[in-house]
Protein backbone atom coordinates (compact mmCIF):
# COMPACT_ATOMS: atom_id res chain seq x y z
CA UNK A 1 0.00 0.00 0.00
CA UNK A 2 1.49 3.01 -1.16
CA UNK A 3 -0.68 5.78 -1.04
CA UNK A 4 -3.04 4.31 1.81
CA UNK A 5 -3.73 4.66 5.18
CA UNK A 6 -4.68 1.92 7.48
CA UNK A 7 -7.98 3.77 8.63
CA UNK A 8 -10.12 5.44 6.58
CA UNK A 9 -10.82 8.29 9.18
CA UNK A 10 -6.88 8.96 9.10
CA UNK A 11 -7.17 8.72 5.37
CA UNK A 12 -10.01 11.51 5.12
CA UNK A 13 -8.45 13.64 7.82
CA UNK A 14 -5.34 13.83 5.37
CA UNK A 15 -7.35 14.88 2.76
CA UNK A 16 -9.45 17.64 4.38
CA UNK A 17 -6.08 19.01 5.87
CA UNK A 18 -5.00 19.37 1.98
CA UNK A 19 -7.93 20.60 0.81
CA UNK A 20 -8.23 23.03 3.41
CA UNK A 21 -4.65 24.37 2.85
CA UNK A 22 -4.77 24.24 -0.60
CA UNK A 23 -8.08 26.67 -0.23
CA UNK A 24 -6.63 28.81 1.81
CA UNK A 25 -3.35 29.25 -0.17
CA UNK A 26 -5.03 29.98 -3.16
CA UNK A 27 -8.03 31.80 -1.78
CA UNK A 28 -6.03 34.46 0.38
CA UNK A 29 -2.69 33.92 -1.05
CA UNK A 30 -2.41 37.75 -2.48
CA UNK A 31 -3.50 38.67 1.87
CA UNK A 32 -1.32 36.98 3.77
CA UNK A 33 1.42 36.35 1.08
CA UNK A 34 4.39 34.12 1.71
CA UNK A 35 2.30 31.98 4.60
CA UNK A 36 0.27 31.09 1.23
CA UNK A 37 3.01 29.65 -0.33
CA UNK A 38 4.43 27.50 2.17
CA UNK A 39 0.46 25.76 2.69
CA UNK A 40 1.15 24.05 -0.67
CA UNK A 41 3.69 21.47 0.49
CA UNK A 42 1.58 21.49 3.73
CA UNK A 43 -1.03 19.99 1.17
CA UNK A 44 1.20 17.83 -0.27
CA UNK A 45 2.05 16.28 2.56
CA UNK A 46 -1.21 15.68 3.74
CA UNK A 47 -2.23 14.03 0.86
CA UNK A 48 0.73 12.26 0.15
CA UNK A 49 0.75 13.85 -3.25
CA UNK A 50 -1.53 15.51 -5.17
CA UNK A 51 -5.15 15.42 -5.07
CA UNK A 52 -5.13 12.31 -7.86
CA UNK A 53 -2.95 10.38 -5.82
CA UNK A 54 -5.02 10.75 -2.57
CA UNK A 55 -7.88 9.61 -4.36
CA UNK A 56 -5.71 6.27 -5.71
CA UNK A 57 -4.74 6.10 -1.71
CA UNK A 58 -8.32 6.45 -0.81
CA UNK A 59 -8.72 3.04 -3.29
CA UNK A 60 -6.05 1.27 -1.35
CA UNK A 61 -7.83 2.46 2.03
CA UNK A 62 -11.32 1.31 1.05
CA UNK A 63 -9.75 -1.90 -1.06
CA UNK A 64 -7.78 -3.07 2.46
CA UNK A 65 -11.06 -2.46 4.40
CA UNK A 66 -13.10 -5.27 2.55
CA UNK A 67 -10.17 -7.60 2.36
CA UNK A 68 -9.80 -7.57 6.33
CA UNK A 69 -13.45 -7.91 6.65
CA UNK A 70 -13.53 -10.61 4.18
CA UNK A 71 -15.86 -9.22 1.91
CA UNK A 72 -13.74 -9.79 -1.12
CA UNK A 73 -15.18 -10.55 -4.52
Amino acid sequence: MTFGNRSLGIHLARGLAGLLCLYVAIAYGRQIGLPAVLLLPAALWAMKGCPTCWMVGLGETLAQRRRASGNTP
